[in-house]
């Protein structure tokens, strides 16, 4: 798939900016992100971190021209009314540059809090059509995956209608975000999967009705960048070793990933042992699942990634230097989308 789905045909460069950090530090890093000619930001939201939403309201402050959202919050942990005024909140806040990245949530997370992640396919769609009735100034009653009787929100965000990412990365939701949403962040780096996930997409395209417009595909792809490879490669260590222990057999399959490696990464975590777990992840994990190196090297995982979606965002970890890594990947996407 090409930028031939999505107005305007230049692609699309985000970051995904983890509140494991004081907001006004993140607010810092999506301001530097803006200089740096990023289009988006996304505040990922993790119960155990600090409140998304909070952070978006700082984000807002600092910055004047990115787009920001959550990305992605789930309606579990939170109702879909809840969400859809908090992001028009946002879309308030920042004049009408607000974005909103929904998904199904993770589910081991999920079961930590004693949330059964029910019907996620239909809940995420449920959520986003409600929010967009709110948003249009309706006073909505649903009867589904979730109850909402008489609701309205009492006031309009300025963009009438925000744009609606759905995170996805199993072929039902890929679809179903490719025939009713804005955009898809896919959960993948590695140009196979993101091939595969393109091949859903145009299915759900297929359906989708032209009243709903352009549609952008974006991959949500773990980004280590730094100006030495094995510091590189060496940060990414983390995220991948959570990648993994969530990754579907198929996934592992189409990678070659050692069973038994993979097995030694997901006891590690669910025992809590990181250090362990983080020891665990082989050259071949990080490889598939991360676009780990120097400037030169992820800007040639950019182009391979490019050739099957819209854009890019950048996710964590992003880099052993925080500032150095925004630069550097955003130095790596124009290498990657020049003439």
């Amino acid at each position: 798939m090409t930028s031939e789905h999505r107005a305007g045909g230049a692609a699309t460069l985000g970051i995904e900016l983890t509140p494991e950090h004081p907001p006004e530090r993140v607010a810092d890093l999506a301001a530097f992100a803006e200089d740096e000619g990023f289009d988006v930001v996304f505040a990922s939201s993790h119960y155990f971190n600090r409140d998304p939403f909070v952070v978006l309201s700082r984000m807002a402050d600092a910055t004047d021209e990115i787009r920001l959202g959550p990305g992605v919050v789930n309606p579990y942990e939170t109702h879909p009314v809840r969400l859809a005024a908090q992001t028009a909140t946002i879309d308030e806040r920042s004049d009408g540059r607000g974005v909103f990245g929904i998904g199904a949530g993770d589910r081991s997370s999920l079961s930590n809090l004693g949330i059964e992640r029910d019907r996620p396919l239909r809940r995420v769609l449920e959520t986003f059509d409600l929010a967009r009735d709110l948003w249009a100034g309706e006073t909505v009653t649903h009867e589904g995956t979730f109850t909402a009787r008489d609701a309205a929100l009492n006031f309009e965000p300025p963009s009438g209608r925000l744009p609606v990412y759905v995170g996805a990365q199993g072929p039902h939701m890929l679809r179903m975000s490719a025939k009713h949403a804005d955009g898809v962040l896919i959960n993948a780096a590695h140009p196979r999967d993101l091939e595969w996930a393109a091949g859903q997409i145009e299915r759900g395209l297929a359906e989708r009705p032209d009243e709903r417009g352009a549609f952008e595909s974006l991959a949500f792809a773990s980004v280590s960048v730094a100006g030495d490879e094995s510091e590189a490669r060496e940060a990414a260590r983390p995220p991948v070793a959570f990648i993994v222990g969530g990754a579907a057999e198929p996934v592992l399959e189409r990678h070659d990933i050692d069973r038994g490696a993979a097995k030694a990464v997901s006891e590690a975590l669910e025992r809590g042992a990181l250090p362990e777990a983080f020891g665990h992840v082989t050259p071949k994990m990080i490889d598939a699942f991360c676009l780990a190196g120097t400037t030169e090297t992820v800007a040639d995982r950019f182009g391979a990634a490019l050739e099957h979606v819209d854009g890019i965002v950048v996710g964590s970890p992003l880099g052993p230097a925080l500032e150095d890594a925004i630069t550097r990947a955003s130095e790596a996407f124009a290498r990657a989308t020049e003439a």
